[in-house]
């Protein structure tokens, strides 16, 4: 799963938004930075450009993740950590962020809490998630070929996980009940560029855990081929753009 997110999903959704991310970040002159949910590394990439002199520390839940994303950006200090039990001490970062990641978190005011706990005194929290699943061209299209093609049930995963923590009165809410305070929310709409359709279906069959659901079927390289057809046509053939919005949260103690 790494590879394929890697190959067809971080340079088409995950690095615009990285470069954004970090670019704030850097305004902000961290000396110590802790990302979480770091993933394959494309923010963490990204940050050690904008801010060559901070020290990173990238974590992510997921051991294979975590081998990845240290192969490929070796710069930062790489950990297997959980977000909801981080381990490190009170007060040891001056910025947090997370790109794309609190969706994820079984309990999220837990995890802002230990966010809350890591930060110094004026550190700051930085983070984006994704907006409803219509608001991101590619992620639309394939959930509607994903369900045209397995009208006995397609996975949810897009629409649940990934775009279902979209409303930013509900962010603030957890932020809250954590001890954070809000300081900005800002909406961001990006164009996302693939070299196919083709390769986006790939990245969503392989590189997420939609796979598990279709790789289980006895017809899965025959959905798999439906849904790559679906997905051209709506989208064209050869090199295939679509817009992506996101919220960015800033929070502080």
């Amino acid at each position: 799963m790494p590879d394929a997110y890697e190959r067809h999903l971080v340079p088409v959704f995950f690095r615009p938004f990285a470069l954004d991310l970090a670019a704030r970040a850097a305004a902000l002159r961290p000396r110590t930075v802790l990302e979480l949910a770091a993933g394959t590394g494309a923010l963490t990439s990204a940050l050690l450009t904008a801010v060559p002199t901070a020290s990173v520390v990238a974590t992510d839940l997921n051991e294979a993740m975590v081998i990845a994303g240290s192969a490929r950006e070796p710069r930062a200090h790489w950990r297997k950590a959980d977000a909801q039990d981080l381990p490190f001490l009170d007060g040891s970062f001056d910025l947090v962020v997370c790109q794309f990641g609190v969706m994820f978190f079984p309990d999220r005011p837990a995890a802002y809490a230990e966010v809350r706990r890591v930060l110094a005194p004026r550190g700051r929290f930085l983070f984006n998630s994704w907006g409803p699943l219509a608001s991101h061209g590619f992620g639309a299209a394939f959930q509607t070929a994903l369900e045209q093609s397995m009208p006995d049930g397609a996975p949810p995963f897009l629409k649940d996980v990934p775009h279902g923590y979209a409303d930013p009165a509900v962010v603030t809410a957890d932020l809250t009940a954590a001890g954070l305070t809000l300081a900005a929310a800002e909406e961001v709409t990006l164009e996302g560029v693939a070299e196919s359709a083709a390769s986006v279906a790939t990245g969503f069959l392989t590189g997420t855990p939609v796979s598990a659901a279709v790789e289980a079927r006895e017809d899965a390289q025959a959905l798999q081929a439906a849904v790559t057809r679906k997905m051209t046509d709506r989208l064209g053939t050869g090199r295939v753009t679509a817009p992506m919005t996101a919220t960015v949260y800033t929070a502080h103690r």
